[in-house]
């Protein structure tokens, strides 16, 4: 059973869209763009920061105006929003603190590296540091209490951006030190022994297993990294713990992953964030924390299937507020649906979809295409995911088809658009001769059966075949010749194009037969959702 976080007039929802470019400040026409951008791709939900500097310009005197117009835009284009506070971190540093706050380390602690430098970064260790955050955190869920009590069009709310330090593995100043120096959590030392296995026991185990001690007899040279985990996951709790008492929203934590490159904490990846290796300890200490969610920018299908089965947990669902848009993300998403369950996917500056014509970007086309065959899928993906009924199609390098095993069928997704003259599809859609997908347009999509002999298929780029499961000496098929991929579509009861309507409900558009059945199940993003329902 999929746990959702997520929801909607207290019904599962599934955030799909995109994440607004967000270094600068935007003002409407910048904003009003994202959102366009969303819609285009088949979106319901806009990822959008609110800035502390831009809410708070002066200590205690709060300006809201921004998050108004958010509201107002998402409500007049029918999207919902995740707001991402960029408060004590965005990217492992404090770029986006008050003036008031940079410009007063004597009271705002930053986090001091070995060589005793200031780093650009508050320190989690500094009480200032975290009552200044809070009162403004508090200060943005109060204002969306009142005026977004009712609509609810902000369905989450992402606490800080890739929270940790750059620049040190911790603190060395004197409030990190003290920390450092003090006896390690007696719960964090429980909860350890408690599960029995992971990444933080296995430091703890290779440390001597001290029973107690400072943070450096406890974890040997990981400590520093370890107690800067501990540090930022219990200072976000507390922020979450204060807005949940408020609205009754999702909170989260995004994650820079560190799980590349030279894995270096404080220079390769912010340390203290919830990278694999400490990931633990954020379930552990940070309890008003819905989910740990990691920013996904591994196009290769190896690391990529890494990350989420790192992430996908029975504590921890897997939602990816953050994604490249790149050329492998086209297809990759389908992994994160079907295999890893993933409970919401977002792509990282959505307004980039967008050309100077108003159009799709053709380079962008492809992962425009995969959102969209997403979208129509919604309904099939919160009924069905977990359940074994959903499979991805993901053609990698040099793979002409591809085998899926289900309930009493084999099925063949077979790729590109061979020119067959028996397979057709209809007049509306390239003929085969013309239909060569690029490397960017590899097939990809989804299946999924509902029943013993109901199917639904989206994506493109694919056909799927379908055969029954049946004994050896009656399953020979007679028209095999020399490619074995040329094997007739069992017989159908019906094949449709179709849409699901506001209640979930299969809506047919178009009927298919004759010609454009024998071939295989085509898929392409403009017919949306097709079903199947074979007969035996």
């Amino acid at each position: 059973m999929i746990k959702r976080i997520f929801t909607v007039d207290g019904k599962p929802f599934f955030p799909l869209g995109g994440q607004a470019r967000n270094s600068s400040g935007y003002n409407d026409a910048e904003s009003e763009t994202a959102f366009r951008a969303v819609k285009l791709i088949g979106g319901n939900s806009l990822e959008i920061p609110v800035y502390w500097d831009q809410v708070e310009p002066q200590e205690g005197a709060f300006d809201f105006a921004s998050v108004d117009a958010l509201l107002a835009s998402a409500q007049r284009h029918g999207l919902k929003l995740v707001l991402l506070w960029f408060g004590t971190w965005k990217n492992g540093d404090m770029d986006y603190a008050p003036a008031w706050v940079k410009t007063n380390p004597a009271r705002f602690h930053r986090v001091i590296s070995p060589s005793g430098k200031d780093c650009w970064v508050l320190s989690s260790h500094c009480a200032a540091n975290f009552e200044a955050d809070h009162r403004a955190f508090v200060a943005l869920c109060d204002h969306l209490k009142a005026v977004d009590g009712v609509e609810g069009t902000v369905i989450a709310i992402q606490i800080e951006n890739e929270p940790g330090i750059l620049g040190s593995d911790r603190d060395y100043g004197p409030d990190g030190q003290a920390d450092f120096e003090r006896p390690g959590p007696t719960e964090l030392i429980a909860a350890m022994r408690q599960a029995g296995s992971g990444q933080v026991l296995d430091l703890w185990r290779a440390a001597g297993k001290r029973a107690s001690g400072s943070w450096p007899e406890l974890f040997g040279a990981a400590a520093g990294e370890l107690m800067t985990a501990w540090s930022i996951a219990t200072y976000i709790d507390r922020l979450a713990e204060a807005g949940k008492a408020i609205l009754d929203v999702p909170m989260y934590i995004n994650v820079w992953l560190g799980e590349g490159g030279w894995k270096l904490p404080g220079e390769t990846y912010p340390s203290g964030g919830a990278v694999g290796r400490v990931l633990d300890i954020y379930k552990w200490c940070a309890p008003h924390v819905d989910l740990i969610a990691p920013d996904i920018y591994v196009a290769d299908s190896r690391g990529y299937e890494a990350i989420c089965a790192l992430y996908a947990r029975g504590d921890n669902p897997l939602f990816v507020p953050e994604s490249g848009p790149g050329g492998a993300n086209a297809w990759n998403m389908f992994r994160a649906l079907a295999d890893y369950n993933a409970i919401g996917y977002a792509f990282f500056a959505v307004e980039h979809v967008i050309g100077h014509d108003g159009g799709i970007v053709p380079e962008l086309q492809p992962l425009v295409d995969s959102f969209r065959c997403v979208s129509v899928a919604l309904p099939l993906l919160l009924r069905y995911q977990g359940t074994g009924s959903v499979h991805a199609i993901i053609q990698e390098e040099n793979l002409g088809a591809q085998r899926i095993e289900l309930e009493g069928w084999l099925g063949m997704a077979v790729f590109g658009d061979v020119a067959r003259d028996w397979s057709p599809k209809d007049w509306r859609h390239r003929p085969p001769s013309q239909s060569a997908h690029t490397d960017g347009e590899r097939g990809r999509g989804l299946v999924f059966q509902v029943g013993r002999n109901e199917f639904f298929a989206v994506g493109d780029g694919y056909r799927l075949i379908l055969r029954p499961v049946l004994p050896p000496e009656q399953a020979l098929d007679a028209t095999v010749a020399r490619d074995h991929l040329l094997v007739r579509q069992a017989h159908t009861v019906s094949v449709d194009e179709g849409h699901f309507d506001a209640g979930g409900a299969f809506v047919v558009d178009r009927r298919r037969n004759g010609d454009e059945v024998d071939g295989g199940v085509w898929v392409e993003p403009d017919v949306r959702v097709v079903r199947v329902v074979m007969c035996e």
